[in-house]
């Protein structure tokens, strides 16, 4: 069987629009919606990319994202912690989207915007996250201000 090359993620330009914001009719699955550009193309589109809290749950055990969000809310006022926490989620569910949305520009992405749904890469994405837990770490940890 003959497999198309995987295209080149740097031929795309990405940036984050909103999310994560939940999913209408599906009470466990949250969503965040990106602007892709290609430079072949005119004009981009928006991807909207699913997650199931599930999924979300077992990929924040899978890098400890708990344990070292603790390590590093050390070195932050105690009145402050929540705030780290609750907008740590929000970062973390963006990461772990924007994960989902690089694997999906790999065989290439048509240019028509377009939904990921929360069951699709599921495991693709498990895999990405387990064998790179760092990048995402680093990610949340950066975007937060935090020193690891």
């Amino acid at each position: 069987m003959i497999t198309a090359p995987p295209h080149d993620i740097a031929a795309y330009r990405v940036s984050f629009f909103f999310g994560p914001e939940p999913v209408e009719g599906k009470g466990d699955v949250e969503a965040c919606v990106f602007n892709v550009k290609k430079r072949s193309w005119k004009a981009g589109i928006q991807v909207t990319v699913e997650i199931n809290n599930r999924q979300l749950s077992a990929l924040g055990q899978t890098i400890r994202l708990a344990d070292r969000l603790a390590k590093c809310l050390v070195t932050v006022e105690p009145q402050e912690w929540s705030d780290y926490q609750g907008r740590s989620r929000d970062v973390f569910v963006q990461a772990v989207c924007r994960r989902k949305l690089d694997l999906q520009l790999l065989p290439g992405l048509a240019q028509n915007s377009q939904r990921i749904l929360a069951e699709e890469l599921t495991v693709e994405l498990d895999r990405e996250v387990s064998n790179h837990p760092e990048q995402l770490i680093s990610y949340i940890l950066d975007e937060l201000g935090l020193v690891p």
